[in-house]
């Protein structure tokens, strides 16, 4: 294991270039590095599945400054926005949901409020789903695709990668991740998994469990804990590229 620990560290020290976001390579956190705002960061991070390339386009498509806009202006400017499951009514849906929340609380503050209680970030997540779709409870299938639900138990969650991906963005401070919050601990991240990160960790033999949901991104979690107990998910973006670039 230790082999794998020295190889993954200098993945992670010659991955943290700002180089790494370009447009060859494509990847939704360029689009919310040039904006630096909570609220854009997740909308890039919520419309991160399907084609990278493709993934971009769209978001470099869409106006964030509707953001300050009436919900009116929203769905008509946003009339004939879409992307795979969602419709214009998703897009401009979770643009009003996200608007509305402005008036209310940061998005830190209502992840940190569910987090604060036992140092659980899933807590914060499954508080600020809640939250959101209380605002704007749209119940579409490209609305409830983007947004997420509270699973009944934890053994039948999902990955819920894309919230675990912006989790990491906003908390983590390096030369990819932007830092913007400061209430939520790093070490107490979870893995953000998808296929390729998934498929790397069981190559690799970090992760043994063969379903791709929550557990086995807790379980890898808990095994780059073994590399970095104070920064666990700094080995991310490194796995994903590997995955991406088919290096292991």
């Amino acid at each position: 294991m230790q082999n794998i620990k020295d190889r993954l560290d200098k993945e992670v020290e010659a991955r943290n270039s700002i180089l790494e976001l370009s447009y060859d390579r494509p990847d939704p956190l360029i689009v919310a590095s040039k904006y630096q705002n909570e609220t854009i960061s997740l909308i890039c991070a919520l419309f991160a599945y399907g084609n990278a390339r493709l993934i971009v386009k769209f978001l470099n498509g869409l106006d964030f400054s509707l953001l300050e806009s009436s919900d009116e202006k929203i769905k008509l400017e946003l009339s004939s926005s879409y992307y795979r499951f969602q419709k214009s009514e998703d897009v401009a849906g979770l643009f009003i949901a996200l608007k509305r929340l402005r008036d209310i609380d940061s998005i830190e503050n209502i992840f940190y409020n569910g987090y604060k209680k036992e140092g659980d970030i899933l807590d914060g997540l499954w508080l600020f789903i809640e939250t959101i779709r209380n605002i704007y409870p749209l119940d579409t299938h490209g609305y409830n695709f983007l947004v997420g639900k509270i699973p009944k138990k934890i053994n039948s969650a999902g990955t819920y990668k894309r919230y675990l991906m912006y989790l990491r963005w906003m908390v983590r401070k390096d030369e990819i991740d932007m830092g913007l919050w400061n209430k939520i601990d790093k070490k107490e991240l979870l893995m953000p998994l998808d296929t390729h990160t998934f498929q790397v960790s069981q190559r690799l033999g970090l992760l043994k469990r063969k379903s791709y949901d929550m557990r086995a991104s807790i379980e890898l979690t808990e095994t780059l804990k073994g590399f970095d107990e104070d920064d666990p998910i700094k080995y991310d973006f490194a796995l994903y590229r590997l995955g991406q670039e088919k290096l292991a």
